[in-house]
């Protein structure tokens, strides 16, 4: 079988097996130990009864297994293969990976001449394995070949490609994760065509959000010279790449996952592809039919686009980054416009509301808290405190305003305080200044104070009667000896002992009387107490109520006329009112009601004491 080198001849003895069964290699023999058993084999010789495809199989794809484990046959026997049967077999042409043998009719010298003879599959596997081919032969084209008895040119062996492994990949693990866009559904069984079912998911703390597919390598591939060809490496991704803040990574049932620490609303970023849960809604895309419609949230929101024309964002806390044309809604928070409402509306039932540029022909409004707007153009404005740089043509209705430059406005506010102020073109510049109608607490002072009078009269008449009723010389006897007796500081006889039940027997209705007068007297002075801190009350109230109105104007550059504007404070604030309502009353006002101070140059201060300012006449 010819000779190799001593490291091949110890390979080869250890990773072959031949027995009268077959041939086969030693179960925990390496591919590197069976390849050089093949090598020394077939040194002369060839494997008779090949299963090549097994052979391929053992020298390239198996695993070395356990000592212990059955070998796997893939020959019957080794036979020998002669110099003379080699000479048959043509050499091979390899270029790009495939092997290229040309098929013809082979003959064998012998004595009587030339004999055709036959190629085996057999002989040619080994006559290739000695030529680099070994790997890669098409057992079924090369048994063509050889029964075909014709020249015939035939791709005999190729190389075996590497395969790819698969990239590691991040799945999502629930799908809560997936917007709805589909038409809200109310509760008649109507749709909302203007607003979709889940644009902005929400998720439970502890839900699964991601989940981490391992990469899988590939498999090699084998060059026709039985080298390895090794597949790319696959790319491995970490899901700290997508982790933001309210989550977790979590390994779980051998699998990472990216988990929601809190609950709260899933908002992606579209930069980093980070996923973060929290109680603000964050969203990029601008509020209109064809990315949210109308949106009705539970939390705080932030847009960075526009809010387009008929369209509602309702919620808490809502930020908006663009312009907004539409009606911004707050059931308790901060509205802040970082840009300008044009045209659209922003109303908070508690909570500021914040414009950063301009607003115009919009509605601001809020039931307690304040208004900044830097620049007010045609606007309805009314709120606890109003700010505004710069106003014109507004009706304004507060409990307090600052304004740095306002023309043709009406503003009504128990304090209003103006840097300049003047008409504006057919708007003139009117100040109202709310003055609570006290009536009614006067009345209850009044009441009060009577009949805490009332009170104190009957409290008196009570007493004195308890003072006569203590001034006759029995009661007096009896009230002096009582108490002594009790603390026994006195001692009586029998005689006396009798005088003195006599005694008290005559004064007990008497007795009876003055502690009826006396608990009457104490529940008179009680009550005349309540009546004069009730009065005390509702003089307070009325002092809190009107004792801070003033208008002040320090620069005035145009007709600026002071009125009036007296309200009920039991209904409430008067700034409370709908949009419609502000504007229509405090323009009809402008004339029902007397001027009580303005001017046309100059400054202007202005209190319900004191009027200052040049007079205005009608």
């Amino acid at each position: 079988m010819g000779h190799l080198q001593s490291c091949d001849a110890l390979a080869a003895t250890n990773a072959l097996v031949v027995a009268p069964d077959g041939v086969a290699f030693h179960p925990a023999s390496t591919s590197l130990e069976r390849q050089a058993a093949v090598t020394q084999a077939l040194s002369g010789a060839c494997f008779a009864g090949l299963d090549y495809e097994q052979l391929q199989h053992q020298l390239y794809d198996a695993e070395p297994g356990q000592p212990d484990d059955p070998p796997i046959r893939f020959a019957v026997s080794i036979a020998p293969f002669p110099s003379s049967r080699r000479a048959l077999y043509k050499s091979i042409r390899i270029a790009h990976g495939e092997a290229t043998y040309v098929f013809e009719p082979v003959f064998v010298d012998t004595p009587e001449g030339p004999q055709a003879a036959m190629l085996t599959f057999e002989e040619f596997v080994a006559d290739m394995w000695h030529k680099g081919v070994r790997c890669g032969i098409d057992a079924a084209v090369v048994r063509a070949g050889i029964a075909s008895r014709k020249p015939l040119r035939c791709v005999v062996a190729r190389r075996r490609d590497a395969v790819p492994g698969q990239d590691a990949a991040i799945v999502e693990a629930t799908t809560a994760l997936r917007r709805s866009n589909a038409p809200r559904e109310l509760a008649n069984g109507k749709l909302d065509l203007h607003t979709f079912q889940n644009r902005f998911p929400q998720v439970a703390a502890r839900t699964r959000l991601l989940r981490k597919v391992p990469r899988t390598p590939g498999r090699r591939g084998v060059e026709l010279s039985g080298a390895w060809i090794e597949p790319p490496v696959p790319k491995d991704v970490e899901l700290v790449g997508v982790a933001g803040t309210g989550t977790v990574i979590e390994h779980l049932d051998g699998t990472d996952w990216l988990v929601a620490a809190v609950q709260g609303f899933v908002n992606v970023d579209r930069k980093s592809g980070r996923i973060a849960i929290g109680p603000k809604i964050v969203s990029r895309e601008g509020v209109s039919v064809r990315t949210t419609g109308n949106l009705q949230l539970a939390g705080e929101y932030e847009e960075f686009g526009e809010v387009q024309e008929n369209r509602l964002v309702e919620g808490a806390g809502i930020t908006i980054h663009g312009d907004v044309f539409g009606r911004i809604v707050s059931r308790g928070g901060t509205i802040t416009l970082r840009r300008n409402l044009m045209g659209g509306a922003a109303s908070s039932v508690e909570g500021a509301i914040r414009v950063g540029g301009v607003a115009e022909n919009a509605v601001l409004q809020t039931r307690a808290g304040e208004v900044s707007v830097g620049r007010a153009q045609s606007c309805i404005i009314t709120g606890t405190k109003v700010r505004i740089g710069q106003a014109t043509n507004c009706e304004i209705m507060a409990d307090e305003v600052v304004i740095g430059s306002a023309s043709g406005c009406a503003i009504a506010a128990r304090s209003i305080v103006i840097d300049s102020a003047g008409p504006r073109q057919h708007n003139e510049m009117t100040l109202f200044a709310l003055l609570p109608d006290t009536a009614r607490l006067d009345a209850l002072i009044a009441d009060r104070h009577e009949r805490a009078e009332a009170f104190g009269r009957l409290a008196r008449r009570h007493l004195e009667a308890v003072a006569e009723l203590t001034r006759r010389h029995d009661v007096r006897t009896y009230l002096a000896l009582a108490p002594r007796l009790q603390r026994r500081e006195v001692a009586l006889n029998a005689a006396q002992l009798q005088a003195y039940r006599r005694i008290a027997a005559a004064v007990a209705p008497v007795l009876q009387e003055i502690a009826q007068l006396s608990l009457a007297a104490r529940q008179a002075s009680a009550q005349q107490a309540s009546m004069r801190e009730q009065a005390q009350a509702a003089a307070r109230d009325r002092e809190a109520l009107g004792g801070a109105a003033s208008c002040k104007v320090r620069l005035l550059v145009g007709d600026t006329v002071v009125r009036a504007l007296p309200y009920d404070p039991d209904r409430g604030v008067p700034y409370d009112l709908p949009a419609k309502d502000v504007r229509s009353s405090l323009r009809a006002q402008a004339h029902a009601r007397a001027a009580v101070g303005g001017g046309s140059s100059g400054s202007l201060d202005w209190t319900p004491e004191t009027l200052a300012g040049a007079p205005v006449t009608e």
